[in-house]
């Protein structure tokens, strides 16, 4: 079965972003395929590089850039709620003159057409947060 997963929860308000995360790796674990996790509202702090989480913390980004890294999962920050959150790839920090990115590698920066491929691509959506 294909997935696409949403998240809308950030990485420090609470354990929705690490049940998505956990619950990414289950399904690839037991054969199935992952289409796109794409970050929405708060959901986008998930693909910071610069964020700092207590030593006695789970990792939050860890696990994300795993996933994409060993699954070719791709990982989509949504634009508009990235930029008010201020997640920045390479080119938007250019764009706004800013000295520098804020957003992981393993992360794209894009708008919401591609969360409607993703959905359109899948057999199920699953929602994390809201």
């Amino acid at each position: 079965m294909i997935y696409s997963l949403l998240v809308m929860s950030s990485p420090a308000s609470g354990h929705c972003a690490m049940t998505a995360a956990r619950f990414a790796q289950a399904l690839v674990a037991r054969g199935h395929s992952i289409k796109r996790v794409f970050f929405l509202d708060a959901g986008c702090c998930n693909g910071s590089a610069t964020a700092v989480f207590p030593q006695d913390e789970d990792q939050r980004l860890e696990p994300w850039v795993t996933l994409a890294e060993q699954n070719g999962v791709e990982l989509v920050l949504c634009i508009a709620s990235a930029l008010k959150h201020g997640m920045l790839d390479d080119s938007e920090a250019r764009r706004y003159d800013r000295p520098a990115a804020t957003v992981h590698p393993a992360f794209i920066v894009s708008g919401l057409g591609q969360l409607v491929e993703a959905v359109a691509c899948a057999d199920r959506l699953v929602t994390f947060g809201g």
